[in-house]
């Protein structure tokens, strides 16, 4: 099981997520270009000392990305046509979220295996990236017995 950020741009998001990842034992993508530099001191503070303990794979471009992937890319977007709990998810698969602002690009929508859906309530626009992807992986290891003891 990976997370796969495509352009990032809020430090504090991509902080918090390599967090996650190292709390819960999954690699991170970082797919460029991004809108800021790892040394960021918001992505330091918000990530604490697990930045240092993440497994972090970077990479330039989404072709890039796509081209050396080997798992079931699933991108999770307001735009899913199927609900992230009424998926089934296996061992492998990646878990992809688009930038903040701009959401994935065409080529990963295009590219994904399947387009899942978080839950919210009508009129809400977006989950907060942090927060989606920790969901996601949340419900994605419970299904495939991944979660930590």
């Amino acid at each position: 099981m990976r997370i796969a950020l495509i352009q990032p741009e809020i430090p504090q998001n991509v902080g918090a997520i390599l967090r996650l990842s190292v709390c819960l034992g999954v690699n991170v993508d970082l797919i460029g270009p991004m809108g800021f530099v790892l040394s960021n001191k918001r992505l330091k503070r918000a990530g604490m000392d697990y930045i240092d303990l993440a497994r972090i794979t970077h990479f330039d471009s989404l072709e890039h990305f796509l081209r050396d992937n080997k798992g079931r890319l699933l991108l999770f977007t307001t735009q899913g046509d199927v609900g992230a709990y009424d998926f089934t998810f296996a061992e492998g698969d990646v878990l992809a979220f688009g930038s903040e602002s701009m959401g994935a690009p065409a080529l990963a929508h295009s590219s994904a295996a399947a387009r899942l859906a978080l839950p919210m309530c009508e009129g809400a626009r977006s989950l907060n990236l942090a927060t989606a992807a920790a969901l996601a992986l949340g419900e994605a290891l419970r299904q495939t017995g991944g979660l930590p003891a």
